[in-house]
């Protein structure tokens, strides 16, 4: 993957890959100014800067996911306590991506839609 990245191209991917996903209801938009990805009005993932994406995801899975790959993902003193979890984009692959997208959408979804989606 390409370093430094401008963040429109970060979005793309990520568009790419809902696409692939074949999430329902995904809506482009911004989140505190930012481009981002949602469901049901909320963000699910953000674009944070040209190194950084933000996913949306439950506290004991955001530190799961840390321990399990702490070259991908990571935690500021910021996200302490929220359910937000950062990454690399240039250390995690489309494939990876595009499971931790389904997930953070599967968290965000409102019941009736992830019902619907299965």
């Amino acid at each position: 993957m390409t370093m430094n990245v401008d963040m429109d191209t970060i979005a793309e991917r990520l568009r790419r890959l809902v696409a692939q996903a074949r999430l329902p209801e995904v809506e482009p938009g911004t989140h505190y100014g930012l481009p981002a990805f949602k469901v049901g009005g909320k963000a699910f993932a953000t674009v944070k800067n040209n190194e950084t994406i933000v996913l949306a995801l439950p506290i004991d899975r955001k530190e799961q996911l840390i321990e399990m790959a702490p070259e991908i993902y990571f935690q500021t003193d910021h996200y302490v306590g929220w359910p937000a979890l950062p990454l690399r984009i240039d250390a995690i692959e489309d494939e990876e991506l595009e499971l931790r997208l389904i997930e953070a959408w599967r968290y965000r979804a409102p019941k009736k839609l992830l019902a619907r989606f299965g």
